[in-house]
């Protein structure tokens, strides 16, 4: 078999139905499965960046910024929708990408996801952070500056030579990882909890907030250009599309065809409409100018003199953003599952819990690893780690399920993309469009993700695989 031949064999869909869940306990049903793609998709989109876009990139035009990221999720949420009620397996874009483009386009979709989705999770725990500080101000407690930030973070200058980290947002993402480690059953009811709490304050924001909107605040709606909304679109890409994370927990739902398409469908449409009634609010409150980067509606109500609001919106953050932790590091883990039971990673990775029943061993390395990276970088920089993995799985995806589409065209599917293959092409336009706009650092460092996993997967993943153990045996 020549290189090329391997490199792109593809797992058979007949085959990934067969595989065994290795320990997995189906337990979520249509509502836990939504709670848990909108605990991904609310969270640090509108608590910390629809500030931080609104002040530096895009002012009142963050509202185009969250719906043109919006359309582009759309666009892919339908492809993500068919496939999963087609494969209703771990691993989401790794196991659909493995199964049509074939296995080396697998490993890179998984290698890069392993990477974003951990970055993801420091930069919501970094978020997180932001708001428990000002929590903390609100009620007159001062904590000391070594542990509020990590080095190089505006507004944390100690004494040189001073020892620095976040430790907030460390001990959240390691609590997020003991939580997982529980069981699902357990711990999706920790998720779904925190998901109505999260809700019910956003909507608390809205309804106040608009009894406080000054409309002269929107005049510029574009203070920084058609350009500068685009680009903020790119910077918020990652708020929207929680129900990727959500969608790898397939192998967890108790009826995965019928339920993980509508869950998709359900949570994403829910969130862009409180993301748009919640931007008008912030931009309709405060001028752009004004609007605190790191804790922007806690901030803005303070300053009209709502403090128990403020209070109140910081707490809700806090509890509810971690639902954006929950998500994504579930993704993170049940991805390096997937890949570690098809012997792309080693074995040892894809072990589950005797008694809860979880990939224990991969989540907690991934906790560990997402806490050292909030602990020690300031939030763009942590930031400037996600996105370009996300766009690349879309566009991986949105393909995958052309290709499918017209090579099995009667495989048995609970949900058909609509507008094929028109759809799922505005996904891919939209992706490459938007992955235009990441800076050259954001390049930089995928080139080297990239590089790392070109020598793992020629080095271990290609010879290990059990696609590649089969057909030797042949």
């Amino acid at each position: 078999m020549s290189t090329a031949q391997g490199v792109f064999r593809r797992k058979p869909i007949d085959q990934i139905a067969e595989d065994k869940g290795d320990g997995l306990t189906r337990t979520l049903g249509l509502w836990q499965l939504t709670a848990i793609g909108i605990g991904g998709i609310i969270g640090a989109g509108i608590f910390s960046l629809a500030g931080a876009v609104a002040n530096k990139t895009a002012g009142p035009a963050v509202l185009i910024s969250f719906l043109v990221a919006g359309v582009a999720s759309a666009a892919a949420a339908f492809s993500y929708a068919e496939f999963a009620g087609l494969i209703p397996k771990a691993g989401s874009a790794y196991t659909y990408g493995y199964a049509v483009l074939g296995e080396i386009v697998g490993w890179f979709i998984g290698w890069d996801l392993l990477l974003e989705y951990t970055a993801i999770v420091a930069v919501v725990a970094i978020g997180i952070s932001g708001y428990f500080t000002e929590l903390l101000s609100l009620l007159n407690i001062q904590l000391p500056q070594w542990m509020l930030g990590a080095p190089g973070t505006e507004g944390a200058d100690v004494a040189a030579g001073t020892y620095k980290v976040n430790l907030f947002a460390v001990v959240l993402c390691l609590l997020i990882a003991y939580v997982l480690n529980m069981g699902m059953k357990n711990a999706a009811r920790f998720e779904t909890t925190l998901v109505y709490l999260k809700i019910a304050v956003v909507l608390l924001v809205i309804v106040v907030g608009v009894f406080h909107i000054n409309t002269d605040n929107y005049n510029p709606f574009f203070p920084f250009g058609l350009t500068g909304a685009f680009t903020g679109a790119a910077t918020v890409f990652f708020a929207v599309f929680g129900y990727d994370a959500m969608s790898t927990a397939a192998e967890e739902s108790k009826d995965s065809q019928r339920h993980m398409p509508k869950a998709i469908i359900y949570s994403l449409a829910i969130s862009m409409v409180l993301y748009v009634l919640a931007c008008l609010v912030l931009t309709g409150m405060v001028n752009y100018k004004d609007v605190d980067s790191e804790s922007a509606f806690a901030t803005a109500f303070a300053d009209i003199g709502f403090h128990w609001l403020g209070i109140i919106i910081s707490v809700g953050a806090i509890l509810g953003i971690t639902t954006v932790l929950f998500t994504f590091l579930l993704g993170a883990a049940r991805v390096g599952f997937s890949m570690s039971r098809d012997g792309l990673l080693p074995r040892w990775f894809a072990k589950t819990h005797p008694v809860k029943h979880v990939p224990s061993r991969i989540t907690w390395v991934l906790g560990v690893a997402s806490a050292v990276i909030a602990g020690f970088l300031p939030i763009a920089e942590a930031a400037e780690l996600t996105n370009i993995g996300i766009l690349l799985a879309f566009v991986v995806v949105c393909i995958a399920v052309i290709v499918l589409r017209y090579k099995q065209p009667d495989l048995p599917r609970t949900f058909r993309t609509p507008g094929m293959p028109v759809v799922p092409i505005i996904g891919v336009v939209f992706s490459i469009w938007l992955i235009t706009f990441l800076t050259p650092e954001t390049w930089l460092r995928f080139a080297v993700w990239f590089l790392i996993g070109l020598v793992i997967y020629f080095a271990y993943s290609k010879r290990n695989s059990v696609m590649q153990k089969q057909q030797s045996k042949r």
